[in-house]
């Protein structure tokens, strides 16, 4: 080599080291910054306003277990270890919840804040904060406090989390204001947002009349709950519907065609799609999985092995980084009626008390009941009036003021009916949404008179003043099924099916929530299944189903209740929904419970592990039953499914790459079936709606849904079931590999948790914010709902947010992990760490006891009263 070229060389190493020094030592410095954010654990901090000392302990897992002599001193340092674990997170759904998000994040929280806004969350919660009980607002206000001493303590935001660093480089000057009772109350208007029943699915059959298809080709859509097939929560001898009243639907309007639907009217499909764009720009912060799915049961103690009963839960919701739950323990050092709390479950960072869990006496679980407490109404309006009972009355107007970080400030106008604001003003286009079909209108569009225009106006329950806030506490404390119902009795929204058990041997179920009674559905469907018009006060709600009403069972003969939101009963009183999500994941753990004479705490927990669901035996028939034999390409890939067990499993093996062609077959029929059909936006995600919908068409071969109207021939079922064979193929070489011993599920089914802000955030934090990509078991029709939305790739985005398994006999022996840890800080070890546990399905054991809690010990933190004198 001659001297020059080594020369060079030398140099170009040296370029090298010096540029890995430099990014060495950037790195060093984020980390460092990044560091400074992690809350001191140990030790002693004075906070003013403790009556006394408290005593935070630490689990290996980071879960603060709070030791008080008083509700306020409990409730005070649970704000306290919130803000020390997830300030950011509660910040940034404070700021979304109030309509203020671009204050924070710029010009990418604009639509969010527009749609909050003109429903009005904080406001809301204004309202409701005067008409909780004395003892919930003293518990509201000690919290804050606690939050504030924390930040107290801090000093400049960018001590507080990571995320207000990289924010400060883009929008400086950031102030962080402090926490109010009002800021814990907007974020239960966020919850029921997020979990609140059919709002969806009602714009988009609407969208799909509007574009000229009939009442039963849009039923086709939404085919009705098979309660032979899969059973409801309550089976007939455990609920007695006698005496319930609700709404019901009148027959068929004049003029609705059953066979065909109104003339296509593009104008009103695009208002109505923007309408569907106007309600899903509010920025999901509990987020939907499918339907929001979730599992819950529990079992009497003549179905368990302990001879106590058992209860579990695993709510189904996004996954990101951090997960949504805040794990923590509320322990009264002496239980009594002063200081009635000794708690311990799931929370949420930004609100006290316990959400799932259990205490001393009882545990509980939530699945999403789901029922109609939103409808859309047409209104006509005129002027600053909208014509009502047939004559104008005043719209109610306000002005709102939506402040942009680094961009320009926003002025909007709120304008509202008696049925609530209208939302078509978020997009002034929306309101030539009215063309859709109602029985006042019959077949044709709501046509306004000279003057008048079209708008759409949203009722929501959530938008009610209610006390859902008290009944956080008051089941909290509750130490039997009565005093628990009793609880529930002001749990408004989001409705939810509750499971119950105790130490003294009972189960039980209540479904609480404010549901409305409506007297009529409009052209001919179900009450809440189309918009309705607001001018004619038939359509109105009539009052809500008294909570005596509501579904319930304590002791049913079965000796267990599933609650994994299939439909709750087969009575059509009182009227909840017509849109249940159907019972796949219910039934297969019913088969679970029911194959052995009893159920063990471990059985309990691998029913949440179970990757098998109940329409793949239906689809792999009718895959299997193409002749493939002339396409020996495509055949290979069939073959998997000869002798697959059915397990949505990850790694080498047959199970695997039988999954992975399934699932990519299951896609490509989708894709063939319906995309030629229906516009983007109400196109299969793969949720539990869709296998109902294709078991009805397999067993049609003919049906005019499997016909592409994009070709000059007519398909039917077999060339479709064919053509997806071929795709999936095809598709799985691109991915993963030509050699079938290569496919892999997990290849395909990953799971990335993402933060809020890693978008935004330049590679070097973006690496520390997020996690992933890992291979993930299960599918959206299993027990292990680890869950997808096919229009957008194989990826998971939502799943079992967390797993329980509370076992009434020896509560120390019960078992909990979630999604990702207790911190919201990328460096501590809390940030994930529960995160493989979780995949494998291997929980943590969860101490309560005294005893069990200081042998768990690993950090211990005092809280004292701070001397003012």
């Amino acid at each position: 080599m001659s001297r020059a070229a080594l020369i060079a060389r030398r140099t170009t190493v040296s370029v090298l080291v010096l540029l890995l020094v430099a990014a060495l030592i950037v790195a060093g410095v984020v980390y460092g910054a990044v560091r400074r954010t992690d809350p001191a654990v140990t030790g002693t901090v004075r906070l003013a306003g403790l009556s006394g000392e408290v005593d935070v302990r630490r689990d290996g897992q980071g879960v603060a277990h709070i030791y008080a002599d008083t509700p306020e001193d409990l409730f005070r340092a649970q704000g306290y270890v919130a803000a020390q674990d997830r300030f950011f997170e509660m910040d940034l759904r404070r700021h979304a919840t109030a309509g203020r998000l671009a204050e924070l994040v710029g010009e990418a929280g604009v639509a969010s804040d527009i749609s909050v806004r003109t429903m009005g969350w904080r406001r809301v919660a204004e309202q409701e904060l005067p008409t909780l009980s004395a003892d919930t607002r003293r518990y509201l206000a000690a919290y804050a406090d606690g939050v504030n001493a924390y930040l107290d303590t801090t000093g400049d935001a960018t001590r507080v989390a990571p995320e207000y660093l990289m924010l400060s480089v883009r929008f400086p000057g950031y102030r962080i204001e402090p926490w109010g009772p009002v800021d814990s109350l907007a974020w239960l208007k966020a919850m029921a947002w997020d979990l609140h029943g059919n709002y969806a699915d009602e714009l988009a059959r609407a969208r799909l009349m509007a574009q000229g298809r009939s009442l039963d080709e849009v039923r086709d859509l939404y085919p009705g709950y098979d309660a032979k097939a899969q059973p409801p929560i309550l089976s007939a001898a455990a609920w007695s519907p006698s005496g319930v009243r609700g709404g019901r639907s009148k027959a068929p309007a004049a003029g609705i065609r059953q066979g065909a639907g109104p003339a296509p009217d593009p104008e009103s499909d695009a208002a109505l799609g923007r309408a569907a764009r106007a309600v899903s720009a509010v920025a999901p912060l509990v987020g939907r999985g499918e339907g929001v799915g979730s599992n819950s049961w529990v079992v009497g103690p003549s179905r368990s092995s302990t001879g106590k009963p058992l209860l579990a839960n695993d709510p189904h919701l996004a996954l990101g980084q951090p997960g949504v739950w805040h794990q923590t323990a509320l322990h009264c050092r002496t239980v009594s009626q002063a200081c009635p709390y000794n708690v311990s479950g799931f929370a949420f960072a930004g609100f006290p008390g316990v959400v799932i869990g259990h205490n001393q006496r009882i545990a509980w679980g939530f699945t999403n009941l789901d029922p109609d407490v939103s409808d859309f109404y047409l209104e006509r309006v005129k002027g600053s009036t909208v014509l009502r009972g047939g004559a104008y009355r005043p719209l109610t107007t306000r002005t709102e003021r939506i402040r942009v970080a680094g961009g320009t400030d926003r002025t909007i106008t709120v304008r509202s009916t008696s049925h609530g604001p209208l939302l078509s003003d978020i997009d002034a286009a929306v309101k030539d949404a009215a063309s859709v079909p109602t029985a006042a209108t019959t077949a044709s569009p709501a046509t306004p008179a000279e003057g008048e225009s079209l708008a759409i106006a949203l009722r929501w329950t959530g938008l009610e003043v209610t006390q859902t806030a008290d009944a956080i506490f008051r089941m909290n404390r509750a130490t039997s099924f009565e005093t628990f119902r009793a609880a529930l009795s002001s749990f408004a929204a989001p409705s939810q099916n509750a499971i119950y058990a105790d130490v003294d041997g009972h189960i039980g179920y209540q479904a609480p929530g404010r549901v409305p009674v409506r007297r009529s559905g409009t052209a001919g469907a179900p009450p809440g299944y189309l918009p309705a018009p607001g001018w004619d006060s038939r359509y109105d709600w009539t009052g809500y189903v008294p909570f005596d009403q509501m579904p319930r069972t304590l002791d049913p003969p079965e000796g267990f209740v599933v609650a994994a939101n299939q439909a709750v009963t087969s009575a059509s009183t009182p009227f909840l929904t017509t849109d249940w999500t159907h019972g796949w994941r219910s039934t297969r753990i019913r088969q679970l419970l029911t194959a052995q004479p009893t159920v063990s705490p471990q059985r309990m927990r691998d029913i949440q592990g179970d990757v098998n669901d109940g329409f793949q035996p239906v689809l792999t028939a009718a895959l299997r039953g193409v002749d493939l034999s002339g396409d020996g390409f495509t055949r290979e890939g069939q073959a998997t499914l000869e002798g697959w067990d059915g397990r949505f499993v990850t790694g080498d093996s047959h199970s695997s790459r039988a999954a992975a062609y399934y699932t990519a077959a299951w896609s490509a029929l989708l894709h063939r079936t319906f995309d030629d059909d229906l516009p983007t936006g109400l196109r299969p995600d793969g949720g539990s709606r869709w296998p109902a919908v294709v078991k009805q068409l397999l067993a049609d071969p003919r049906s005019p849904w499997w016909d592409n109207q994009k070709t000059l021939r007519i398909e039917t079922r077999d060339d479709i079931l064919r053509q997806a064979q071929v795709d999936a193929r095809l598709e799985l070489t691109r991915l993963t590999g030509k050699d079938v011993k290569a496919w892999d599920y997990g290849r395909l089914h990953t799971l990335t948790l993402r933060h809020p802000l890693s978008a935004a955030a330049p590679g070097m934090l973006r690496s520390l914010l997020d996690r992933g990509p890992q291979p993930a078991p299960g599918n959206p029709l299993a027990p292990n709902a680890l869950g997808y939305d096919l229009q957008l790739g194989y990826a998971a985005d939502w799943g079992p947010s967390m797993r329980m398994v509370v076992d009434l006999g020896t509560l120390d022996s019960s078992t909990w992990v979630q999604s990702t840890g207790v911190s919201g800080h990328p460096t501590s070890d809390h940030y994930d760490d529960q995160t493989g546990r979780w995949l494998r399905n291997e929980p943590f054991a969860w101490p309560f006891s005294r005893q069990a809690v200081e042998g768990a010990t690993r950090d211990q933190l005092t809280l004292a009263p701070r001397d003012n004198g």
